[in-house]
């Protein structure tokens, strides 16, 4: 009865670490939580008010497959704002969340055989999406002496006849990289379309601003959302933004599979864009919580060369520890009541990392770094 597709679709493992967890919850124990990237905050209080005002004014039908109109309008201008670029709001379609947004994505671009390229480490749903719809996905090494940042070099020497596109996330998950601008207009000077996974923009923690593929080329398509910045998580909105020929037959598929994203939500999400100051509140206290990440990780004999420049997330090198980043952090949850990503979930390059998530408060930080001291020196 089940699709032969399926058997491509990879266990998540930190989720697997997760449900681990809360059982041992449920069962009395008590768990920090640093293997899940939800941000704790709450959703600012301007797009709660803007939706239960929707609610009120029964704004809870369906919406153009696009999205509406005046949201749309907003993203072009937050992007003309921020990034110096130009987008048509007919160019944008809302989606529920960013991953129904690459899972549309894919399922219109590819072919069978076409092959995407992608960074390794990764984020793991990427390679999972793309064998999904009948791609082959093209692992690019990065290295740890090298920031694991896209080498343009590397990248060229994988371009192949199928090569359909690149995928890059700049802030990065897991390694909370930044792709300089260079970087980013050296990739973009390769030819090949580049899809630029956005969703952690807004939570980088140097004076330099975000940058947007579109800044480099037009080659490109824009994947992201309210999820990560705007702490919108369980609202699920997220939008695409197109090369004008792809939008007419991404929009029919919508039509048919997505049909819109909830009206509430994207009423919420106007109301969020313009969010400055919660954001700017929320990015300096994860700031604050990166450095106190940073030094717990290192003060527990973990090796960190690579230091998060965004995002919310530090992948820290444990091979000193162990070779299997899976049984280790399952080690770490039963021994000391510690939840981490295996860094094996983001390929292969990172076995032998761990993942955390600083997503959490202090308080929980701090205790998660002292339990990961305390264990680490006692097995040591």
């Amino acid at each position: 009865m089940i699709a032969e597709r399926v058997s491509t679709v990879a266990p998540f493992l930190a989720m697997r670490v997760f449900e681990k967890a809360m059982e041992l919850q449920r069962a009395g124990r008590s768990i920090v939580h640093m293997e899940i990237g939800e941000p704790d905050f709450e959703t600012p209080q301007c797009a709660k008010a803007a939706a239960e005002e929707a609610i009120r004014a029964g704004i809870t039908h369906y919406t153009s497959s696009q999205g509406f109109p005046d949201l749309r309008e907003a993203i072009s201008a937050h992007y003309a704002r921020a990034y110096g670029v130009s987008v048509d709001p007919d160019q944008i379609i809302c989606t529920s969340g960013s991953s129904p947004a690459l899972w549309l994505l894919f399922s219109g671009i590819m072919n069978p055989g076409d092959e995407v390229l992608m960074s390794n480490p990764g984020y793991p749903s990427y390679p999972t999406l793309v064998r999904f719809t009948g791609g082959t996905p093209v692992q690019v090494p990065t290295l740890e002496e090298d920031g694991f940042r896209l080498d343009p070099d590397r990248v060229k020497a994988s371009i192949t006849p199928r090569t359909k596109a690149l995928i890059i996330n700049s802030p990065c998950n897991p390694t909370g990289i930044i792709l300089e601008p260079e970087r980013m207009k050296a990739l973009a000077d390769l030819g090949v379309t580049i899809i630029s996974d956005e969703i952690y923009h807004g939570l980088r923690y140097s004076e330099e601003r975000d940058h947007s593929i579109l800044e480099y080329t037009d080659n490109a398509i824009v994947v992201s959302g309210f999820s990560k910045a705007q702490a919108m998580t369980g609202w699920r909105l997220g939008f695409l933004i197109l090369p004008k020929p792809l939008v007419a037959p991404l929009v029919k598929m919508a039509q048919h599979f997505l049909v819109s994203a909830c009206s509430v939500s994207q009423r919420a999400g106007l109301a969020a864009i313009s969010a400055y100051d919660d954001v700017e509140a929320m990015r300096e206290e994860y700031n604050r919580r990166r450095k106190a990440t940073i030094q717990g990780v290192r003060e527990a004999g973990l090796g960190l060369k690579v230091e998060p420049q965004g995002a919310f997330y530090v992948l820290a090198n444990a091979r000193r520890f162990c070779t299997d980043s899976v049984k280790f952090s399952l080690e770490l949850l039963e021994n000391a009541g510690l939840g981490v990503t295996p860094g094996l979930d983001f390929g292969s390059q990172a076995e032998g990392f761990i993942r955390f998530s600083y997503a959490n408060s202090m308080e929980k930080i701090n205790e998660g770094m002292r339990r990961l001291k305390n264990y680490l020196n006692s097995r040591a």
